[in-house]
């Protein structure tokens, strides 16, 4: 049995920033990742400038394309273009790419990252955990991260509770050079007919990513929507490189994020912002939170820091959620609008988060015309 002060269980940014900040703190640090980098993994890939901050000093990020215009239509109609003149509003990357270099970043940090190591069960008691692997080997350590998304072991050993369950359908289609000339620094979002949903069209260099997302429990519906999306995008004669689906799930409020000495971080813990499922930010944030409190072996700091720092922002996610369900074209007129297209923008590059927002009067005088 090898032996550790803190294992991180998963490969993604949650895990891989877990390790970069335990294994930066002096912290014996092994990541148990069950596949192998560089590996595709279904998510569109845009950077907001929260998760750039998060990165700052740790990696050249592998930018395939920057973001200063989006186009927006409700249903396939009702398009208008905004641009930004201020600087990008996102980053684009191509997960594959993204992971493995926070992989070596994470190693460079002094942590080991053991690939193709599967964990298959977990077991504590008051000073250890006891990780056993799918080929019958065994790791101990002080402290575990778990972040090996909502569906994982650790999340399961944790009993993370999910009041927030969507499902969302991507295809990457490789695209000629007219194509990416015409999307080069332009994303595209469609609001959708079903409750909640919406589309998108991510570009990275010579590779469209394009997904739609709904709750689960429509699955035929939410289908349709992609096939009709892309159809009308003028893209269903390319064959998709990847085309996949994966569920995002979001905590409820009294969801734990620890038992004992494995604490649960990213998708693995259900932390995403509820009403754009945006991830990415908050797995790298909670990452760092849940690798500095496992090294300085104190989980009761990491519950306290996630539920001052990115709780209040699901909370209100999920307001904005609620009203968008209920009346998308009022959305859709509002970022038509120069303040709703401000607010938009101050967001994408991280100068406001979804928690500010909603407690400035107009915001909130809106929100509350639309219960």
């Amino acid at each position: 049995m090898s032996d550790w002060d803190v294992a991180v269980v998963g490969g993604g940014p949650a895990g891989l920033s877990a390790a970069y900040v335990a294994a930066g703190s002096g912290a014996r640090t092994l990541v148990l990742e069950k596949a192998e980098h560089p590996r595709y993994k279904t998510c569109g890939g845009g950077l907001i400038g929260t998760s750039l901050a998060a990165l700052a000093g740790r990696i050249e990020v592998p930018v395939r394309d920057e973001i200063d215009s989006v186009t927006f239509t409700s249903a396939g109609r009702r398009e208008f273009t905004r641009r930004d003149g201020t600087g990008p509003l996102l980053a684009m990357v191509r997960r594959d790419e993204f992971d493995d270099r926070l992989r070596v970043a994470a190693e460079a940090a002094g942590a080991e990252v053991r690939q193709r190591a599967a964990v298959r069960a977990i077991d504590q008691d008051a000073d250890r955990v006891r990780l056993r692997l799918a080929d019958g080997s065994e790791v101990s350590a002080r402290s575990v991260v778990g972040a090996d998304g909502s569906a994982g072991v650790t999340a399961r050993h944790v009993g993370v509770r999910y009041d927030q369950v969507d499902l969302g359908l991507e295809v990457e289609l490789p695209i000629p050079e007219p194509l990416v000339d015409r999307w080069r620094g332009r994303l595209l979002l469609d609001w959708g007919t079903l409750p909640g949903s919406y589309g998108w069209v991510f570009p990275k260099g010579d590779q469209l990513t394009v997904g739609v997302i709904a709750s689960r429990g429509q699955g035929e519906p939410t289908r349709r929507y992609l096939r009709e999306f892309v159809d009308r995008l003028g893209l269903a004669g390319i064959e998709p490189r990847y085309d996949s689906g994966h569920l995002t799930r979001c905590r409820t409020d009294d969801s734990p994020l620890r038992r004992g000495r494995v604490l649960v971080a990213g998708d693995a813990a259900g932390l995403l912002e509820p009403w754009t499922r945006e991830g990415i930010s908050f797995a790298l944030r909670s990452g760092a939170l849940a690798g500095a409190a496992a090294a300085a072996d104190d989980p009761d700091r990491y519950v306290a820091d996630v539920g001052e720092r990115l709780v209040p922002e699901m909370r209100a996610g999920r307001r904005l959620l609620a009203a968008f369900a209920r009346h998308p074209n009022a959305f859709h007129a509002a970022l038509a609008t120069a303040p709703g297209w401000r607010m938009f923008g101050r967001f994408c590059r991280g100068e406001a988060s979804f928690q500010r927002t909603v407690t400035r009067r107009p915001v909130r005088a809106a929100l509350a015309l639309l219960r």
